[in-house]
């Protein structure tokens, strides 16, 4: 039989770890990037074209590479922070494992513009899906400048498989911030086809985060410090109010370096309970500092997760250390909750001085006193004599004898009732709605009955005029006395400034729209001023999870975050107009069966399916 087991061409085997490496253009950025901080560079420019797809470019003052490290750096496993298996459980860099290069220049066009400080002259190399085109000396400046162009040009398939520029954006400044956040001592600068997007200066930890996420962060932050044998955390929380339902502000370091751990994230959560609602999410910015010893970096191709020696100490500590800065800065409550605010001191009674309680006493009140008669019983009191006195004796005669002829012939009132199936029903005749759990409307049939969900009743009533206003361009707005100022990150800003026309269809009006501020001088008639700011913050996250392309079905996804933000919620109480209005609405909408997420909006049940029951 012949052999049949063959080695792998380079090439081949430098796309197949490409696979592991370079998912995306934010993978590519990752590498690059963290390759210039293990440089030891001070200050770091990131330049992306087309999300990436065009070109991706880091430049930094690091050391620099010579002729010899520029030609070797692109070989499979070739690294100068490892020299033997020990040294996986001793690293005080980013990358270690050498395949990064190698896998970015087996799927893309790679130029490298190098020099150390102490060379007069640099290095320039250029590569094409892992072959090299040229290695020339040039006059570069001191440091490294890498750039990955035509990203999977000889691989269409994956290629194909990237999301749209806005998605690949979003994600290329998710690895951005990480790696910003990380070393707040390094100057970055990030431009996207040509835009300055983020201009960092070195700077201490707070500043930073103030600077990627908007002045308006820094009242939002609560340090945190603790420092023991085990562990050392550093950084800050979000407070509770300013919780999120999405997961975006949540950053763990572990030594410097990004990392996912929802086992961390269960502490940090478990100190904030009772502080916030159900599926609200707490923000921080945490740094934790271990023995490298104690920690397994490479168990995950994008070294996001990592493996502790002792990881119940580690969330016992965190879990204590939040909690406890919570309750240092005054943001955990001193008392319970359930506190009876009756016994607290009125304000006005601080600077009152005591008096002595007086008591008042009947000097004429004689227990043995003899109480008036009435025939030969004592009453202790007089009954009053109610205006409904009449019901009492319905179905009886009143004839001269005070007889009744047949006692089955009486009828008694029945009792009140005290309870009912259905809130808040109305008490006048014709009654054809009622509210069940103040989340569904039940309404009788001709063969039974029709239960409504409320909130996706209403979500498809607000779906269907928002879309006619948004494409007809006829929506009606009101003007705002004081226009709201309201403050949003960068990247955020951006966001909005893509759907402004859209919005201004709905109804809003932007007087001002630059940097970190969003000025609204009017809103749509169908949104209160109270609730911009959640539905203009969920419209954000909504759009950088799907970010659709644009057109229609950006309208549609638009259409469909505000709907859902502005809709009837479950729990609130309807009366009887305005369940009648909400039907009516319903049903004259074009599709009233389902909502704008294909979720059935009604049921019915016949009085056979009632039958069933009772078999």
């Amino acid at each position: 039989m012949a052999d049949i087991i063959q080695l792998l061409p380079d090439h081949v085997a430098n796309q197949i770890a490409a696979g592991e490496v370079v998912q995306r253009p934010a993978s590519v950025v990752k590498e690059l990037l963290e390759n210039a901080i293990d440089a030891k560079a001070t200050s770091v420019t990131l330049v992306v074209k087309d999300a990436g797809k065009t070109l991706v470019q880091v430049t930094d003052n690091g050391m620099g590479m010579s002729l010899t490290d520029a030609r070797l750096s692109f070989e499979r496993h070739a690294t100068s922070k490892i020299k033997s298996a020990e040294d996986l459980f001793n690293l005080h860099t980013k990358g270690f494992r050498g395949e990064a290069l190698a896998s970015i220049a087996a799927i893309a066009h790679v130029e490298l513009k190098t020099k150390t400080d102490n060379s007069e002259i640099g290095t320039h190399l250029t590569i094409e899906g892992s072959k090299v085109i040229s290695q020339d000396p040039a006059v570069v400046p001191k440091g490294t400048t890498i750039s990955v162009k035509n990203l999977f040009y000889n691989i269409p398939a994956r290629r194909n498989f990237l999301k749209s520029n806005p998605v690949e954006t979003r994600h290329i400044i998710d690895e951005f911030h990480r790696v910003a956040l990380a070393h707040p001592n390094v100057a970055f600068q990030m431009l996207h086809n040509g835009g300055d997007v983020f201009n960092l200066p070195a700077e201490n930890l707070r500043q930073r985060i103030v600077h990627i996420f908007g002045s308006k962060t820094n009242e939002k932050l609560v340090p945190v410090h603790e420092e023991t044998e085990i562990l050392k955390i550093e950084g800050f929380v979000l407070k509770p109010e300013f919780g999120k339902k999405s997961r975006g502000e949540q950053f763990f370091f572990v030594n410097n370096r990004f990392i996912k751990s929802p086992y961390l994230h269960h502490a940090v959560a478990s100190a904030f309970e009772g502080l916030m609602k159900n599926n609200i999410h707490p923000g921080y910015f945490l740094f934790l500092e271990v023995d490298p010893h104690s920690i397994d970096i490479n168990i995950h191709p994008t070294k996001t997760e990592i493996k502790f020696e002792d990881e119940h100490s580690i969330y016992a500590m965190l879990r204590a250390t939040v909690k406890h800065s919570l309750g240092q800065f005054n943001i955990a409550p001193v008392l319970d909750f359930d506190r009876d605010k009756g016994f607290d001191t009125p304000y006005e009674y601080s600077k009152k001085s005591p008096t002595a309680p007086s008591i008042e006493v009947d000097r004429d009140f004689n227990p043995f006193k003899e109480k008036p008669k009435q025939g030969n019983i004592n009453f202790p009191f007089k009954r009053e004599q109610t205006q409904s006195w009449e019901s009492l004796y319905v179905g009886l005669k009143d004839e001269k004898n005070t007889t009744v002829s047949n006692l089955g012939d009486i009828e008694f009132e029945s009792e009140e009732v005290t309870g009912s199936l259905f809130e808040n029903h109305d008490a006048e005749t014709g009654q054809l709605t009622f509210q069940l759990q103040n989340k569904y409307i039940v309404s009788p049939l001709k063969n039974g009955m029709m239960i409504i969900h409320q909130n996706l009743a209403h979500q498809r009533i607000l779906y269907e005029e928002l879309l006619k206003n948004i494409t007809v361009k006829e929506a009606v707005s009101q003007q705002l006395l004081f226009p709201l100022q309201l403050h949003f990150s960068k990247p955020d800003v951006e966001i909005i400034e893509k759907i402004r026309e859209q919005l201004e269809n709905i109804g809003f009006i932007f007087s001002e729209l630059k940097d970190e501020t969003v000025e609204i001088s009017g809103i749509p008639v169908l949104i209160l001023e109270s609730h911009v700011v959640n539905l203009l913050n969920q419209l954000v996250h909504d759009i950088k999870e799907e970010v659709p392309d644009t057109g229609f079905s950006q309208n549609d996804m638009l259409v469909k975050s505000m709907a859902a933000s502005m809709a009837i919620k479950t729990g609130v109480s309807l009366n009887k107009e305005e369940r009648e209005h909400l039907i009516n609405q319903l049903f004259a909408c074009k599709e009233p069966s389902v909502s704008p997420t294909n979720k059935p909006v009604f049921t019915t049940l016949d009085v056979s399916d009632l039958d069933k029951k009772f078999m």
